[in-house]
C-alpha cells in the first residue's frame, strides 16, 4: 500500500492556512470588537430579513440538490452572511475549504468574513492562499447576492481577493503589504468601480507610510468622468484627496451620520486625512464617533476600531 512520507505531509499542511481558535460568544454575539465590546448580529427589518431567510433556505435546497457543486454551496454561506450570521458563514466556507480545497473561491469568502469579526491574521492567511491557487487562472465575474441599482455585476474573483488582502493587511498596520495588495488589485481591475475602491487603500496605505508624493501619484488615473455604479463613496474620496479637505467637511460628515457601510467608509478617509495631515486630535474624535455606529460590519469602523486600539497600544 502507497503511503505519503510524513515530510510530504508536513508540508502540505503547512501550506494551508490553519485558522486561530475564536473566542466563544453566544449568537446573536457574533464578535469582540478591537476595543473590547461585544459585537451583535446587525439588525434587518422584517421585510429585509423575510426576503433574506427565503433566500437562504432556497440556498440550503439548492447546495442539498447538488453536493458537489461548489457554487451551491457558496450562496450559502453568503447568504448566512448577508443576514449577520458571520460565524455559520465561516463555517460554510470551512466545510468547502474540506470539500474543494483547490477552489480559491472558498478561502476569498471565509478570508472577507474573517476580517468582519476581526480575525485579521486568519484572514490574511486565507487570501493570500486564495491568490495562490488563482494564479494562472483566468480571472471571473463574481455575481451579486445584493445586486446593486442597475444590476451590472462590478467585482471579479481576482479583483476581490486583492482588495480584500489590502484591506487586512492595512488593518494590521502592515502599509507595504497593504500597497503590494493593492498594486496587483488595480492591475485587475477593469472597470472604474473597481479603480477607485483599490486607489482608496493603496493611497491611504501610502500616506499612512509617509510616500505622500507617491500617494499623490496614484490619483491620477481617477477622471472625473467616471460611471461609477456602485463606490461612489470611494470616488468621492479620491476627489477629496485631490482638492483637499476642510475640517468643515469632516464635521459635515460626521454629523450627517453614519447610517449605511458607505458613509461609514467615507467617514473613516475623511477622517483619516486628517490623521496624516496632522490634526490627531480632529481625527482620533471623529474615529470614536464612527466607531459608535451600529454598522459594525464596516470596513470604516472596522478600520477606525483598529487605529484607536492601535493607540490603546501605545
Amino acid at each position: 500500500m502507497h503511503r505519503t512520507p510524513i515530510i510530504a505531509l508536513l508540508i502540505l499542511v503547512a501550506c494551508r492556512p490553519v485558522p486561530k481558535p475564536a473566542p466563544v460568544l453566544t449568537p446573536p454575539a457574533e464578535a469582540l470588537s478591537l476595543l473590547g465590546d461585544t459585537l451583535v448580529r446587525p439588525a434587518l427589518n422584517a421585510a429585509a430579513r423575510a426576503t433574506m431567510e427565503r433566500q437562504l433556505a432556497d440556498a440550503r435546497a439548492e447546495a442539498a440538490a447538488r453536493p458537489s457543486d461548489p457554487d451551491a454551496l457558496i450562496w450559502v454561506g453568503r447568504r448566512l452572511a448577508y443576514l449577520g450570521r458571520y460565524n455559520e458563514s465561516i463555517a460554510v466556507f470551512t466545510d468547502g475549504i474540506r470539500r474543494f480545497p483547490g477552489d480559491p473561491r472558498m478561502y476569498r469568502h471565509r478570508g472577507h468574513r474573517y476580517i468582519t469579526i476581526r480575525r485579521f491574521d486568519d484572514a490574511i492567511a486565507d487570501l493570500q492562499h486564495a491568490a495562490k491557487l488563482m494564479s494562472g487562472r483566468p480571472d471571473e465575474v463574481e455575481p451579486d447576492g445584493q445586486p446593486n441599482a442597475r444590476n451590472i455585476p462590478i467585482g471579479s474573483l481576482q479583483s476581490n481577493v486583492w482588495y480584500h488582502l489590502a484591506l487586512a493587511e492595512y488593518l494590521t498596520g502592515d502599509w507595504s503589504a497593504a500597497e503590494r495588495a493593492a498594486r496587483a488589485g488595480i492591475a485587475v481591475s477593469n472597470n472604474p468601480d473597481r479603480l477607485v475602491s483599490q486607489t482608496h487603500w493603496l493611497y491611504m496605505a501610502l500616506r499612512r507610510a509617509g510616500r505622500h508624493a507617491e500617494a499623490a501619484e496614484t490619483l491620477r488615473p481617477i477622471r472625473d468622468d467616471f460611471d461609477i455604479v456602485e463606490n461612489e463613496s470611494y470616488f468621492q474620496l479620491m476627489k477629496h484627496y485631490r482638492d483637499g479637505i476642510s475640517p468643515a467637511a469632516l464635521d459635515q460628515t460626521i454629523q450627517t451620520g453614519i447610517g449605511t457601510p458607505s458613509n461609514a467608509s467615507l467617514a473613516y478617509g475623511v477622517a483619516n486625512w486628517f490623521l496624516y495631515t496632522g490634526d490627531t486630535t480632529r481625527a482620533l474624535n471623529a474615529f470614536r464617533q464612527i466607531v459608535k455606529t451600529d454598522q459594525w460590519a464596516s470596513f470604516g469602523v472596522i478600520a477606525a476600531e483598529a487605529d484607536l486600539a492601535r493607540l490603546r497600544r501605545r
